[in-house]
């Protein structure tokens, strides 16, 4: 019985279009990376004005590193969230894959401490 049916009279566009999430994932990368290689960057360069002779005893955890790679961990898992959410499921799994990488860094981070 046609009173009875329903379905909407048009197709549903919840999910956004593969273009727009591969444009947005482009851009959010190119914001994204940069800040990487300068927080590997900082870290790199966080020990280099110690010297050898000054170390007489074990020196404490140095959590600087940790909570910046960690910070930076949880912001790409907060915009990988909102991707998703907004059906953009491909900007999403890039940025989920990113969050992977950085947890590596971070867990490699936490690791060298």
């Amino acid at each position: 019985m046609p009173e009875n049916d329903y379905r909407p009279v048009q197709p549903s566009n919840d999910r956004g279009d593969g273009f727009a999430g591969g444009c947005i994932s482009l851009i959010v990368l190119l914001i994204e990376i940069p800040v990487a290689l300068l927080l590997g960057l900082t870290s790199a360069i966080r020990g280099w004005g110690r010297s050898a002779d000054e170390q007489t005893v074990t020196p404490a955890m140095d959590w600087v590193p940790i909570l910046w790679f960690g910070g930076f961990t949880v912001g790409v898992l907060v915009i990988a969230v909102i991707f998703l959410c907004s059906a953009h499921p491909f900007a999403g799994a890039a940025q989920l894959l990113l969050a992977a990488v950085a947890l590596f860094f971070t867990i490699a981070a936490w690791h060298d401490q």
